[in-house]
């Protein structure tokens, strides 16, 4: 696979992809938010102008420094705050408030810890009025995906942080959402468990073929686990270019040595090293 991938131009780049109507699922039209707009307060344009358009089924990164707006796009796009101007359709629907359809994988994990890896996983079922013995089944399968079988009955406190995120990601597909948000997931681990749970999250998307937003300011990571990099600009957040990225799925280790995927992520590396340097 990786010497296919070798093939193809890294002139990708801003080279959108063929979409029609019905293939849009997330449509962000000229989206701006602005923070602390009373008198007695300095505004912060946190985002101006941001514009994309996301496929059904698409895995994107949005990848920047922090302070970019990223976060911000993210929690906009679950329904956690509203835009300042501009607005994000669903299905050619406004999000105006957090939906089942949506669900959001956090970088502190946000489990429960008095509840056990089944019962976290179960939860979102459980509120939904699910049958005990079918929410029970979904959420052993789900355990059994993520790699945390045995653990059914372990409590957040007895794992370590890439199982305790395992669990995180199960439970936010328990409900079956259209669409998975993911806040910088893996930022708080070590770098080894990082790489792991990339390789993760890149197996079970595939399989799961949920559309993926992504928000990172990794670079390696941005660009192995997406089909598209969006790449935003220091505050206020824009999109800044799009990365088109050809490598096959599923993901393999062997595709972060793949010629094209190393001058990919030095090219971008060297586009927004000025930028970072300046701890914008």
């Amino acid at each position: 696979m990786a010497a296919t991938a070798a093939r193809i131009s890294p002139s990708l780049r801003a080279q959108a992809p063929q979409t029609t109507p019905d293939d849009i699922q997330i449509d962000i039209r000229n989206v701006g938010k602005v923070y602390g707009t009373k008198a007695s307060d300095d505004p912060v344009v946190a985002l101006d102008g941001v514009s994309l358009r996301i496929r059904r089924g698409e895995f994107i990164s949005l990848l920047g420094p922090s302070g970019c707006g990223k976060s911000t796009l993210l929690g906009i796009i679950a329904g956690f705050q509203a835009a300042s101007s501009g607005q994000i359709l669903q299905d050619g629907r406004p999000i105006a408030r957090p939906d089942a359809s949506r669900t959001v994988v956090f970088q502190d994990y946000a489990l429960f810890g008095w509840m056990t890896v089944q019962q976290n996983i179960e939860f979102g079922l459980k509120a939904k009025g699910m049958a005990k013995a079918e929410r029970a089944e979904i959420a052993r399968a789900l355990i059994a995906t993520v790699h945390l079988t045995g653990f059914e009955d372990k409590y957040p406190h007895q794992m370590s942080g890439g199982m305790k995120q395992r669990a995180a990601i199960a439970r936010a597909l328990a409900p079956d959402p259209d669409i998975l948000l993911m806040d910088e997931p893996f930022g708080a681990l070590d770098a080894q468990t990082r790489v792991l749970l990339q390789e993760e999250i890149a197996r079970i998307s595939s399989e799961a073929g949920k559309t993926v937003i992504f928000v990172t300011h990794g670079i390696d990571e941005a660009v192995f686990l997406a089909d598209r990099v969006v790449v935003m600009s220091p505050r206020p957040g824009r999109v800044r270019e799009e990365v088109l990225v050809p490598l096959p799925r599923p993901r393999t280790a062997e595709m972060r040595s793949d010629p094209w995927f190393v001058s990919t992520v030095n090219d971008l590396w060297e586009t927004l090293k000025p930028e970072w340097q300046k701890g914008e």
